[in-house]
């Protein structure tokens, strides 16, 4: 035997013997804690979900399920440590919508979304408000076309920073409702509505968490959702789309993910326990109570969504020539 074939035989045993490991944790998993990472630190949406699931998913699976907020450079740090995890269901990351499909057109990457990444379930989905400041002469999202019409270059939106699922939706409704809004970043969504809230902009496409209560106490005023249907969380404002403008739809979503090559039993496992959690009538209402319609897909419908969110995102940001310094 020649050492090229030794050499061979050495590696393909070797192989042999990593999926042996793979297949026998799979069998028994899980054995040991599991780690979530996140790409945002702890206080915001995507951690909240993460918390409500978590515990809910240590008593299902009967191992920890370990939190770790990896915040920093828009995401990208925790998505590659999911991406370059050992894939043996150990190591799950919370995917946050723009992370995963405005990201990998905006930043430089050293993985691949599509190639290093293997959806689980999409969690959740949480709308946007277009609000208004008070002074702004209009009640409906009709009206503030016609008057960014009429001022094209006055109106002004804030966003917690270039790329944001606030910047992106902004730049959307401009695109499809032909107007140009000015788009004004700020670091973070608190700063972004405080600039609405003291008149230093005009609109802003804000969270339901963060807009609900200054819309029912007056100081800003509510136009319509983003979302495809109207929000349970407020039923009497109607959507963009129903506002002369099919094919508006703008939803922030958090997802749960493992790195590619993890085993497919392990993805339905993992798959099957979130879903049952998802569905729990408790974790429902949880979800509502902090802005988030509960969902719970299937993997493929989870690739589809990224797959499909990717191409409109990359249309927006190249006819809106967005780029990160």
């Amino acid at each position: 035997m020649g050492w090229k074939t030794l050499w061979h035989v050495i590696v393909a045993l070797f192989a042999a013997a990593n999926l042996i490991e793979v297949n026998a944790a799979g069998a028994a998993y899980p054995t040991k804690p599991i780690r979530l990472v996140l790409p945002f630190p702890p206080g915001g949406g995507t951690d909240a979900l993460a918390r409500i699931i978590g515990p809910r998913l240590t008593e299902s699976l009967g191992q920890p399920v370990v939190i770790d907020n990896r915040s920093g450079a828009a995401g990208n740090i925790a998505n590659e440590t999911v991406a370059r995890a050992v894939p043996n269901g150990y190591t799950l990351g919370m995917g946050f919508s723009t992370t995963l499909t405005v990201n990998p057109q905006l930043y430089k990457l050293s993985f691949s979304v599509m190639k290093d990444l293997a959806p689980i379930t999409q969690l959740a989905t949480a709308q946007y408000i277009l609000v208004v400041h008070p002074s702004v002469q209009a009640a409906s999202v009709k009206e503030l076309i016609a008057l960014a019409k009429v001022r094209p270059g006055q109106l002004s939106y804030s966003s917690s920073g270039v790329g944001s699922p606030l910047h992106l939706a902004g730049e959307l409704f401009s695109q499809r409702a032909g107007v140009k809004l000015i788009h004004v970043p700020y670091k973070g969504g608190g700063p972004a509505a405080a600039a609405v809230l003291g008149g230093e902009v005009q609109v802003l496409f804000g969270s339901v968490a963060s807009t609900l209560s200054q819309i029912k106490g007056g100081r800003l005023r509510a136009l319509a959702v983003t979302g495809p249907t109207r929000s349970p969380v407020a039923p009497e404002l109607p959507t963009i789309e129903e506002s002369g403008f099919p094919g508006y739809r703008m939803t922030a979503w958090d997802s749960v993910l493992a790195p590619s090559d993890t085993p497919r039993t392990l993805i339905n496992q993992l798959h099957d326990e979130i879903v049952k959690i998802v569905s729990m009538p408790e974790v429902r209402k949880a979800f509502l109570s902090i802005g988030y319609e509960p969902t719970g897909t299937t993997p493929a419908e989870l690739a589809q969504i990224i797959k499909d969110e990717t191409a409109l995102w990359s249309g927006v940001i190249k006819t809106a020539n967005i780029t990160v310094e």
